[in-house]
């Protein structure tokens, strides 16, 4: 009964209205002309998806706020985890809609979108002080079930790993079904830890399964809709937030390993460019175009990130069995 309340019925009524929605919001779309824009200098092959409406992440968003509110008042611990989803989630939302809509190029300018993740990860900072400063300690892997509790590191730290993570998870919203996929995955591992350890907000991490689990099916390849800044940004707020209620902030090094190396290979061929005067580390960044670009299909390199991605997640629950 209690996995039929906390985890299955949202799963099932997220997915639902994922499915539900997007043949009509997919039309809407590309009737507004909301098509993504190609790289002429990136792979080739992407630029048959010129036009693809995109903002599909409305979609991700509807599904799980509706759900989530279902559920809200007997799963309290929800809310940082929602306003975090949301709060990225609108701000990839604007992003998007400069993009598409009002075809400036640049979306938001760069001090626009981080002054934004820093008023929403301050928000969510705060909400964790005043209501539960307990969400800050951290739960020490291998420790016995002891926690780290330093404000002087945690509190900084919030910055860093929220930010951090919603940016990776950006990064990694390049293929068709990739972000989709390998955050799926990780929906399921934060479902598993959370009816595990009782922290309440599984009814949110299967709405986020059920949700990509209907997106995906317009979202794989050759996708019909991409979730954009609106989606990706929101998702890495998801994964940032559950991380901290779950008080394993670490955890997402582990599960989340394809964000990190996402980033990491943009910040690499970005240095390697400067530092060496226009000479390139990976043929093209992020890492996933790397590996298109020397010869793997777009269906291979989701189906590896993703397989690495449920099997980081089996060590990740292997880890917190100790």
């Amino acid at each position: 009964m209690i996995l039929g309340t906390e985890v299955i019925i949202p799963l099932l009524t997220a997915f639902v209205i994922s499915v539900v929605l997007s043949p009509f919001v997919i039309p809407f779309l590309r009737k507004l002309k909301v098509g993504q824009t190609e790289r002429e200098d990136g792979v080739q092959s992407h630029l048959k998806k010129a036009g693809t409406p995109t903002m599909g992440g409305l979609i991700i968003l509807i599904a799980v706020m509706v759900t989530s509110l279902l559920f809200i008042k007997k799963y309290p611990n929800i809310v940082p985890v929602l306003f975090l989803t949301l709060g990225f989630g609108i701000i990839g939302f604007l992003d998007d809609y400069l993009k598409v809509v009002m075809k400036r190029s640049d979306g938001l300018y760069p001090k626009q979108k981080m002054a934004g993740q820093l008023i929403v990860t301050t928000i969510f900072l705060a909400y964790m002080l005043v209501v539960d400063d307990s969400f800050l300690s951290i739960l020490i892997p291998f420790g016995g079930g002891k926690y780290f509790d330093c404000k002087w590191i945690t509190v900084p730290l919030v910055y860093i790993a929220v930010i951090g993570t919603v940016n990776g998870v950006n990064f990694t919203d390049g293929l068709d079904g990739l972000a989709t996929g390998v955050t799926a995955m990780v929906a399921v591992f934060f479902t598993v830890v959370s009816a595990v350890y009782g922290a309440g907000i599984e009814p949110i991490t299967a709405a986020v399964t059920g949700a990509l689990l209907g997106f995906l099916l317009f979202n794989v390849h050759p996708a019909q809709v991409f979730m954009g800044d609106t989606g990706s940004l929101a998702l890495g707020g998801f994964v940032a937030g559950s991380a901290y209620i779950l008080k394993m902030p670490w955890i997402i090094v582990i599960v989340g390993l394809v964000y990190l190396v996402e980033v990491l290979s943009v910040m690499i061929q970005v240095t390697y460019f400067k530092k060496t005067g226009g000479k390139r580390f990976f043929k093209m960044a992020p890492i996933h175009h790397h590996f298109e670009l020397c010869g793997w299909s777009e269906t291979r390199v989701v189906a590896v990130f993703t397989i690495i991605t449920a099997l980081l997640c089996i060590v990740g629950l292997m880890i917190l069995s100790y």
